[in-house]
């Protein structure tokens, strides 16, 4: 009998992987290119088993600040880029109403 061995190529570079996508809304644009975006989640809790609501902020990197108080944002995990940033803006999801500015008469 021949010896018929298949031997499978092994690449030796590292693949990377899958990074994180999370949806949340903008709550804060104060800062150069930078958002603050709120994601929410329900989780149950480990003895009663409520869902209980819970929040986390994260900061995103917005290079052309297109993003806007309020929208919807899908944010992607990245390398570190500051102290606090770790995300990046993947995508606008959706975009938040506009509402034009009140004028504020002072009372003579």
């Amino acid at each position: 009998m021949a010896d018929t061995t298949t031997t499978t190529a092994t690449t030796t570079e590292k693949t990377q992987g899958r990074r994180k996508l999370l949806i949340g809304e903008v709550v804060s644009t104060k800062m150069a290119k930078t958002i603050v975006v709120e994601v929410h989640r329900q989780k149950a809790h480990p003895f009663y088993k409520r869902v209980v609501k819970r929040s986390k902020r994260f900061y995103a990197h917005d290079e052309n600040g297109t993003a806007k108080l309020g929208d919807v944002v899908k944010i992607e995990e990245t390398r570190p880029l500051s102290k606090l940033k770790r995300w990046q803006l993947n995508e606008i999801v959706r975009k938040a109403a506009q509402v034009a500015p009140v004028e504020v008469k002072p009372v003579s």
